[in-house]
């Protein structure tokens, strides 16, 4: 998977134009670029530099002691080592080469493109000090966002496969839990769930997953509690499961029948159905080349023209490696989404399709969607919640 991802990192380069791409990393276990864990699942310990051209040669500096490590990934063409400075070899390196421009891993709107950390950039400075290539240097964001967000083949079979147990452990929740239950005794048994099938929550136990039951104030991103689960309340759920390094995100809204009923009120049904046409026309709007902001104007226009409140957040992000895997959004132009919400969407990226809508009596009514870019539009990647789950 790593010298795969290498690979598409020259391609990158070659499509972008950029001549250079540089990768400083230092201590990895106390503080690693988020890039790493895709191009070479290991760490060093002395300052290091991983340096890639589009003409595909491929260099290491590293910290004599860290070297052979590297010299057996069998990775780079020429892996070089220091024990006083790597200024010599790093100098030599770029002299050779001569690039126009230096991509170095900083972003202000994208945090997996921001692994360059303040001080490691100022060793840098030090090193490069009267060379001129300092004046050449420009943030990496836009390779770094292709690389996570374009997917291969295995990494999507791995995303299906994280879904796909997602999606099992909601089934059991639906045939499992009954009226009276905690938002923690749910939460309790999905982890229950989840570590008999020995994989990681897609984010921190603590939160993964959300329990929601019934009217509350708790916003999207808040741990279960002692509320219990009412009839005629709707509660859902936020939960993924990494399986071999990729995640699932997937949200479920279910409805707790009172004693005479056999159906959730038309207040719930109708505001499901609004989410669910909210989804399928921001799918079907889907495909490279749009923009997110374009997708999440036809979803929240759609809820706010049905007399609900807009949700408070991006309809949609992407996922990889991480839950919230950075690059483009599926956003509204707020200041807190920077630039995210007008880059175009490429073929090979995994989005979540995920609005949200309140009701005072009932709760809050979600559902959250996996789906593809493919040249043809998008495909989905979990089977879509059509009608609200109910718990008797």
């Amino acid at each position: 998977m790593e010298k795969e991802k290498i690979s598409q990192a020259i391609q990158i380069l070659n499509q972008q134009n950029i001549d250079c791409w540089m990768i400083i990393e230092k201590e990895s276990e106390i503080l690693s670029d988020p890039i790493m864990t895709y191009i070479l699942n290991t760490g060093v310990v002395w300052l290091s530099f991983f340096i890639f051209f589009k003409t595909g040669e491929k260099y290491a500096i590293l910290g004599n002691l860290d070297k052979e490590k590297f010299d057996r990934l069998n990775i780079f063409d020429t892996v070089y080592s220091y024990k006083n400075s790597p200024r010599e070899d790093l100098i030599k390196i770029l002299e050779e080469h001569n690039p126009h421009e230096i991509a170095l891993n900083y972003s202000t709107d994208s945090p997996t493109a921001d692994g360059l950390t303040y001080g490691k950039f100022l060793e840098l400075k030090k090193l490069l000090n009267g060379t001129g290539f300092l004046e050449r240097i420009i943030p990496a964001e836009k390779i770094i966002s292709t690389l996570r967000g374009k997917k291969s083949a295995e990494e999507i079979n791995r995303i299906k496969n994280a879904i796909q147990v997602t999606l099992d452990i909601y089934h059991e929740v639906t045939t499992q839990v009954k009226p009276g239950f905690t938002e923690k005794q749910v939460a309790e048994f999905i982890t229950r769930e989840r570590k008999k099938l020995n994989l990681e929550p897609s984010w921190e136990e603590e939160q993964c997953p959300s329990v929601f039951a019934g009217p509350q104030e708790s916003g999207a991103h808040s741990g279960p509690t002692d509320k219990i689960l009412e009839r005629g309340h709707v509660f859902n759920i936020d939960f993924g499961v990494i399986y071999k390094k990729y995640c699932s995100d997937l949200q479920r809204t279910w409805y707790i029948l009172r004693e005479n009923e056999n159906e959730p009120p038309l207040q719930v049904k109708d505001g499901l159905n609004t989410i669910v046409e909210s989804i399928q026309m921001a799918f079907e709007a889907l495909k490279p080349g749009v923009t997110g902001i374009e997708i999440d104007t036809i979803a929240r226009n759609f809820i706010t023209s049905k007399g609900y409140q807009e949700y408070p957040h991006a309809l949609g992000h992407q996922v990889g490696r991480s839950a919230h895997d950075g690059g483009a959004l599926l956003a509204p132009k707020w200041d807190r989404y920077g630039n995210l919400p007008f880059i175009p969407l490429e073929e090979g990226q995994v989005f979540t399709i995920e609005p949200r809508l309140y009701l005072k009596d009932h709760g809050v009514i979600t559902i959250e969607e996996m789906v593809l870019i493919t040249s043809n539009g998008a495909k989905w990647l979990s089977a879509p919640q059509t009608d609200i789950y109910l718990i008797h």
